[in-house]
């Protein structure tokens, strides 16, 4: 699929959901730092898990919102709160005024805004993308993405602690300016039946509750989707942990050595160097990988590409457990990203596959518990590690991905058999 071929809305939303994560990664990895130092570290890392619990719970409306509100007026409705965020944000750490308290409360609010924003997003890639196309154009959006989390903190490293609200005021206008051309350039795309004031209850509150709770019944209800949220929380286990215990295994246990060496010149690393560099490495391969992994995935099986990642992320745990080699380790993290590759666009894409269509935003906005769920799971490595230490630790991790890999391959076993495929392949011909 070209770029002449891609509809106007992905083509609006590539260019400024690119300079908004951008910015966005400029001054979010720095927040963690500020908070400590305003409220101090114990303070700061309460509050914080406060704000991603209350944002993931809000995430799951949006998918209802999209669903039933549309995907466009949520786009724009959650951008242009989140140039308002942006405008508080900035004024809190204004040179004439500043305010921890507001800048938190901003902070949180962009959290939540951005949770509405995303499974309505996902939804519309959905809604206007060919089946045989999705997984290509998914992973072009986290290509972009990524390679905002890689540039973005270096800018914000000299931009940030110094000149904070100029850089703020920029977000605030980016964002707005992302929210006037959703508004008047882009068209919606979902669902006739779904848009649309025909599906809304009466106008009373507990009708809209008990509507949003029947449909997350359906959801729930959905055992294959279940199953699949569930081998998404276990996989994630595994590459949640090179920030956590792959860096304090790094930083604590491998000592320093020579990297590279030519006559007397030697490279010497170890600890947290090593560290950087693996991060490094992840970053590069996906930057660089994603599309061409993914487009090379579409040939294969959707059952072996999962149960696949899946075991290259066992087999990373268990080698880096069993190692301090420096290369080694290194390896180690090209298996990991390499997993990470092999399904970034196919696992959007297989949502949009067993979702119901009026129900495509819910289906995504669940989806994102994988990671939400994953992340909040995911530092208990840290004191498994004490207690049994770091190899026997890394086992468990590795075992726990071999699990979600056996899942994997009951989910599509099962989703074979349910007819699903050939149903879905019947609408596309239709269609």
């Amino acid at each position: 699929m070209k770029w002449r071929d891609w509809d106007i809305n992905l083509k609006i939303r590539l260019i400024g959901e690119g300079l908004f994560n951008l910015l966005f990664w400029m001054f979010f990895p720095f927040m963690a730092i500020y908070f400590s130092e305003v409220f101090g570290q114990r303070t700061a890392g309460l509050l914080l898990t406060l704000a991603q619990l209350f944002s993931a719970a809000i995430g799951l409306m949006g998918g209802y919102f999209s669903d039933h509100y549309g995907r466009k007026r949520m786009m724009v409705l959650s951008a242009a709160c989140q140039a308002v965020c942006f405008c508080f944000f900035a004024l809190a750490n204004a040179p004439w005024f500043s305010s921890p308290v507001i800048t938190f409360i901003s902070f949180t609010m962009l959290g939540v805004f951005g949770q509405l924003y995303h499974p309505a997003a996902s939804a519309m890639i959905a809604d206007i993308v060919a089946e045989r196309y999705r997984a290509r154009v998914f992973a072009v959006f986290y290509t972009l993405t990524n390679i905002c989390v890689v540039i973005g903190p270096l800018l914000g490293g000299l931009l940030f602690f110094k000149h904070r609200f100029l850089t703020l005021i920029l977000c605030f206008v980016v964002c707005a300016a992302i929210a006037l051309l959703l508004a008047k350039k882009t068209h919606e795309t979902a669902p006739l039946k779904s848009s649309a004031q025909a599906a809304l209850p009466d106008g009373r509150w507990y009708d809209y509750l008990g509507q949003q709770l029947a449909d997350m019944k359906k959801i729930v209800t959905d055992r294959l989707f279940v199953l699949y949220i569930l081998a998404g929380i276990l996989v994630a286990q595994t590459f949640m942990q090179l920030d956590l215990l792959i860096a304090i295994y790094s930083a604590n246990h491998v000592p320093n050595q020579t990297l590279l060496g030519f006559g007397s010149w030697n490279w010497t690393i170890g600890g947290s160097s090593l560290f950087s560099l693996m991060v490094s490495l992840n970053g590069l391969i996906v930057a660089l990988l994603t599309v061409v992994v993914c487009r090379w995935m579409e040939r294969f099986n959707e059952r072996g590409v999962f149960m696949c990642s899946a075991f290259f992320y066992g087999t990373a745990m268990i080698l880096i457990g069993s190692t301090v080699n420096a290369w080694m380790l290194l390896l180690a993290v090209g298996i990991m990203s390499w997993a990470e590759v092999m399904t970034v666009g196919v696992q959007d894409s297989f949502i949009a596959k067993i979702a119901p269509l009026q129900m495509r935003g819910q289906y995504y906005s669940f989806a994102g518990l994988r990671f939400s769920i994953g992340r909040s799971i995911a530092p208990l490595s840290l004191t498994l590690a004490i207690w049994v230490g770091y190899f026997h630790a890394f086992l468990v991790l590795a075992a726990i991905a071999f699990v979600g890999m056996a899942l994997y391959g009951y989910i599509f076993t099962q989703y074979e058999k349910s007819g699903l495929r050939q149903q879905q392949q019947k609408w596309v011909s239709q269609n």
